[in-house]
């Protein structure tokens, strides 16, 4: 057993990789600026001190760590929307190769600090847990991408919101958070900024054809409370638990998951599914020779992959820096990012490089869904939405190592 290991069960950023933030917050409560209603001069003063307050270390790798993330959603979602571009659909065969980069790259890591009798008791006496939030975050994307396919985007732009609430709640239900009413605004002030998006959308006629609007609202709207509740939960976990361990276990289980739903649900499209140059290199160059099938399979998924093992390496950073639920609230910017592919919304499948002249109300959305992320921690801050504790499980370790 490392040394690092015997000294205490407390993760600590020596690793690198835990968290490099400070995993464990202080539980001393961070007061605001009061605003100064005296004198109009005093108010804008005291209006300025508060903004100025807002711009901690926390607050602004929270803001930052956000549209990264926001912009990685943005990635994949563009790369997925090229391959539906040549009639290349399997959604289960694609989260199956994100689950797998992720696997390959944690678990080992996991075993490495845990021994492997340390890791197959964490499967033993936890992996029931990491199971069900795999499965539910397995099956929240499988169920959005079938939604698009029978409803408008207008109406999945709208109910994909709804994973913001569902999550508030699920804090709520592990936590206790406390929200302040200050939080609340800005939850509805991001929100007003997605409606704008979709009044452009809908001015500009780009909503789409809706072939069975009933059936894809509803698929869209289980699938958000799958996104509330598996990023709840995982915040939930990896409060308590090392990242490695959390980020591990879900991707192992991810790729059980998603493996057997591509076996059962796409092992016969496989082949019927184009299979060229374009498609396998997708953003990359793989011209210089022919590949084989094999190859072309594995190729296929390099840009997507790559997007989304970044989103579930970066994810439960921003949940301890801030929450789950505001990773939702900024992921409602990365409509404006899909601008930078010519891609007027992450959903529109449009190929890189079309020209698209965005509608006027894209920019000032983009600007008040950032006002509404600054509106949600105006007076509490980022440490206050939960306390980390972040331990190696004491099942883990031998009596021995563990401390009185």
């Amino acid at each position: 057993m490392e040394s690092g290991v015997k000294r205490t069960l407390k993760e600590t950023d020596e690793t690198g990789i835990s968290s490099p933030i400070d995993p464990v917050y202080p539980s001393t409560k961070h007061i605001r600026p009061s605003i100064v209603l005296d004198s109009p001069a005093s108010f804008v003063k005291s209006l300025y001190a508060r903004f100025r307050s807002l711009w901690t270390p926390s607050f602004t790798c929270a803001i930052l760590g956000g549209q990264l993330l926001s912009f990685a959603i943005t990635c994949s979602s563009v790369v997925t929307s090229m391959l539906v571009e040549r009639h290349w659909i399997l959604p289960c065969t694609q989260a199956f190769f994100s689950y797998v980069s992720v696997f390959i790259v944690y678990t080992p890591y996991t075993i490495h600090r845990y021994g492997l009798r340390g890791w197959t008791k964490v499967i033993m006496r936890d992996g029931w847990k990491y199971f069900l939030l795999s499965f539910g975050d397995a099956q929240g994307n499988f169920l959005a991408l079938k939604a698009y396919a029978y409803t408008d985007l207008l109406s999945c732009m709208l109910l994909d919101a709804w994973a913001i609430p569902m999550c508030l709640l699920t804090s709520w239900l592990y936590m206790r958070t406390k929200y302040h009413w200050t939080q609340v605004l800005g939850v509805a002030i991001s929100i007003g900024g997605l409606c704008l998006l979709v009044v452009s959308d809908l001015v500009t006629g780009k909503d789409g054809h809706a072939e069975r609007r009933g059936l894809g609202d509803a698929l869209m709207l289980v699938a958000a409370t799958l996104f509330g509740i598996s990023n709840a939960t995982e915040e939930f976990f990896v409060r308590r638990s090392p990242l490695y361990e959390v980020v591990g276990q879900l991707g192992m289980w991810g790729t059980l998951v998603t493996g057997i739903q591509a076996f059962v649900l796409e092992r016969d499209l496989v082949g019927l599914a184009p299979w060229d140059n374009w498609t396998s290199g997708c953003i990359q160059n793989l011209r210089c020779r022919t590949l084989t099938r094999l190859e072309l399979d594995f190729c296929s998924y390099i840009p997507y992959t790559t997007a989304v093992f970044m989103f579930f390496s970066l994810a439960p950073l921003l949940f301890r820096t801030a929450s789950s639920s505001y990773l939702n609230m900024s992921l409602l910017t990365s409509d404006f990012y899909g601008l930078i592919f010519g891609c007027p919304s992450i959903s529109h499948v449009t190929l890189l490089g079309q020209h698209y002249s965005p509608y006027w109300l894209y920019f000032p959305a983009f600007a008040v869904v950032m006002s509404g992320l600054v509106t949600y921690f105006w007076h509490v801050t980022p440490e206050e939405q939960g306390e980390s504790d972040v331990r190696i499980p004491s099942y883990v370790l031998p009596a021995g190592d563990i401390e009185s």
